[in-house]
């Protein structure tokens, strides 16, 4: 990613005639997506939605000329769909139907369909239709965990209009993480995907759709090189729940996360950074109610591995509430345990992802911290009992740690903070050559810092 502001990641709204098998290439050589174009280009929809109000795409700044979805014109919303059974439901993206007061499906064939919205989530991008056909032609789904980066994948939409375009590219990423997008761990390619093309299938080289084309970085509006797909296997369970109750009932867990960085896994003894850090658990939510506590790292959760916390929340958002889910967790100086914990449901958007510490920079051997003792005032801020409040942020541990002034030090490895000689002693108790964990109030918030004290 730039290092300057992202420009916006808009929502895109596209058509996409997709793909079937073909031979393998050889060596050095790009495969031959023709057989995939014409064998599976029937499999997808346009889609037509005359809308109640011109919606605006989410963005991340203003940079997008206007400020404005380049989709929107005169109220008509273009996009892509696709065919999921025989009887007539096509998947395609929430914020391609949003509003709409009328909506028209055209087949590849040129039929067209009044469709009837079946229910959309607005949280995972995710929309079902319904229209009035049989014998339709459903898509292969295929499995998002087996691609890999680097795999080829293809997609046919209508940018800016112009149907059946093809583009093609590979994947550049997994399991990435999008700002106030909790429930969506994303495939990020470069297929170029424009305005006219969000909604539609991103196809394997076996004709087997992984993805659902979502959304692109973009500083313009248009492609720029990155783009964003929702995994099928994510789609298609949101898909069967608002085909059997019309909505989205999500899971919940009650915690905030952040990032396991190489000092924290250091500190922690973990070989390497994986897992999810649960810096807070909300008070009066499920995790509040199990034995899940701030501090702990989720390894697996439902026996599935988490390499970065951005994965654990759509597993959660995903799990019926109610399910008593199972958990691996990593606790410092514990090791490894299994716990239960019931799932909630969400009744409102909760925290589930906290920024990252920040970059480490170079520093001397001191720590480089000026602290004072907490005042009321102060504890009633940041909502804690004890603890520090850092005054002055040097060039040293302290800055490479990511500490920053007006943080205050709660904990160090799970010890409370009394005062500022009590966490020096803390500190200084800290053995095998290993940084101290520091709980760090942020505001309301924690995060977990390794201080390298030595």
């Amino acid at each position: 990613m730039p290092a300057a502001p992202f420009a916006g990641i808009a929502r895109l709204v596209f058509c996409a005639m997709l793909i079937a098998p073909v031979a393998q290439p050889a060596a050095g050589e790009p495969p031959d997506f023709a057989d995939l174009v014409l064998e599976h280009g029937a499999e997808v929809v346009n889609i037509s939605a005359l809308q109640v109000a011109r919606a605006r795409l989410p963005e991340w700044n203003e940079d997008v000329p206007g400020g404005r979805s380049p989709d929107a014109g005169d109220g008509i919303s273009l996009g892509s769909g696709f065919v999921i059974s025989a009887d007539g439901y096509i998947l395609t993206c929430a914020h391609v139907v949003e509003g709409a007061a009328d909506i028209v499906v055209r087949l590849a064939d040129r039929r067209e369909y009044r469709a009837r919205l079946v229910g959309a989530d607005k949280p995972s991008d995710i929309a079902l239709l319904k229209i009035d056909a049989a014998d339709l032609r459903p898509v292969i789904i295929g499995s998002p965990a087996r691609v890999r980066v680097g795999d080829w994948v293809l997609a046919i939409g209508a940018p800016f209009g112009f149907e059946s375009s093809a583009t093609s590219g590979i994947v550049s990423a997994k399991g990435r993480s999008l700002p106030n997008e909790n429930y969506v761990s994303f495939l990020q390619t470069n297929v170029a995907i424009n305005p006219g093309s969000s909604g539609g299938p991103l196809f394997n080289l076996k004709g087997e759709v992984v993805g659902v084309n979502s959304q692109i970085y973009s500083r313009t509006g248009a492609f720029m090189g990155v783009s964003f797909a929702i995994p099928i296997d994510i789609a298609m369970r949101i898909a069967e729940q608002l085909k059997r109750e019309g909505t989205v009932h999500r899971g919940w867990l009650g915690v905030g996360l952040q990032e396991v960085t190489h000092g924290l896994a250091a500190a922690y003894g973990l070989d390497r950074p994986r897992g999810a850090l649960i810096a807070d658990v909300f008070p009066g939510g499920p995790a509040a109610r199990s034995d899940l506590k701030a501090g702990d790292i989720v390894l697996e959760y439902e026996g599935r591995p988490i390499g970065l916390s951005a994965e654990l929340p759509p597993l959660v958002g995903l799990t019926a509430p109610g399910t008593r889910a199972r958990f691996k967790i990593f606790r410092r100086d514990r090791g490894t345990a299994d716990l239960v914990v019931e799932v909630g449901e969400v009744r409102e958007e909760p925290v589930a992802k906290l920024s990252a510490p920040s970059p480490r920079t170079e520093g001397g051997q001191r720590l480089g911290l000026v602290l004072s003792e907490l005042t009321a005032a102060q504890r009633k801020r940041h909502e804690v009992s004890s603890g520090v409040h850092v005054d002055e942020v040097w060039d040293g541990p302290a800055r490479e740690a990511g500490l920053r002034v007006g943080d205050v030090i709660a904990e160090v490895d799970g010890r409370p903070v009394s005062g500022i000689a009590n966490f020096y002693r803390l500190v200084a108790r800290v053995k095998g050559g290993r940084p101290a964990v520091l709980r760090v109030r942020r505001g309301t918030s924690s995060v977990y810092l390794a201080l390298d004290h030595r």
